[in-house]
């Protein structure tokens, strides 16, 4: 398998494994806070990163790297996953999905702005397309979605896409499960009261799909996904690569059907093939 291959076959493993991440998270606010959920997901896989960093006796990052790691903290170990948390009180997980169309533009943006990368024309033309088909398709869907919601996604999608192009420009020297792993053990000192003030009363009230969607957040979502995705970022390209998360939004359509029992339409069957095309023309034309 060329290199190009398995970036981009890491980089949809990795799309694959976040698209449970909104449903996921949707699942566990039936019973967590949102505080409490972000926080806790960040501290269980902030506890196995330093486990694997200790076991493999990695080095400690230079410090000029630990600015660079506060933002990929800050962007998709806080940011992120507290703001789609939120927002989720007051959309629902499809609303929410619909969004994540929008992210592959915005890596884009900052891999040309973080890391220096050029794309041609013609890419750009097919990651506007996508993000605008995405886009188009979330306001015909999406008409009576509260506007606290789609703000809150917004932010999200925006925080996201800066820690993911950061990571990927560190995982080029440090490695894809170095840099999550570093992120989580610096955000630890702060997620860790955090996730202790904000615990619930009751733990014993909590459901067990709900201790099984804090399980998928923390170890899939937080760890396991990284580690392909910034792998495939790294080995592909930023802006070439982030363009699979246009698939993003119809995976996670089919997971939120299949778990939520939310309604899969043909518009978005054919919005979805549409987007396929366009993932198709970025990578031949990155």
């Amino acid at each position: 398998m060329t290199t190009s291959w398995k970036a981009w076959a890491s980089g949809f493993i990795g799309v694959l494994i976040f698209s449970g991440s909104l449903p996921a998270t949707r699942v566990g606010l039936a019973d967590f806070a949102p505080l409490f959920l972000t926080s806790a997901r960040a501290v269980i896989a902030a506890l196995l990163g330093a486990a694997l960093l200790i076991a493999m006796r990695e080095k400690r990052p230079l410090r000029g790297d630990l600015l660079p790691l506060a933002i990929v903290s800050l962007g998709v170990v806080v940011g992120f996953p507290l703001l789609t948390a939120l927002a989720l009180q007051s959309i629902n997980s499809a609303q929410s999905i619909v969004f994540i169309g929008l992210l592959p533009l915005c890596t884009a943006l900052f891999g040309v702005l973080r890391a220096g990368e050029r794309p041609s024309a013609v890419f750009w033309m097919f990651s506007v397309t996508g993000a605008g088909l995405v886009a188009g398709y979330a306001l015909l869907a999406t008409a009576d979605m509260a506007l606290q919601g789609a703000v809150l996604m917004i932010a999200a999608v925006i925080a996201c896409g800066l820690g993911y192009a950061e990571g990927a420009r560190l995982s080029r020297r440090l490695g894809g499960w170095q840099v999550i792993s570093w992120a989580l053990v610096l955000s630890l000192p702060v997620m860790l009261p955090l996730a202790l003030w904000s615990v619930p009363e009751d733990l014993t009230a909590v459901s067990t799909s709900g201790w099984l969607a804090l399980a998928y957040v923390s170890l899939f979502s937080m760890m396991i996904g990284f580690i392909f995705w910034y792998r495939g970022l790294a080995l592909g390209g930023i802006a070439s690569v982030g363009q699979l998360q246009l698939l993003q939004p119809f995976l996670g359509f089919v997971l939120a059907a299949g778990l939520l029992h939310e309604k899969v339409s043909l518009p978005m069957l054919a919005t979805a093939l549409l987007v396929v095309l366009c993932v198709a023309g970025s990578r031949r034309f990155a």
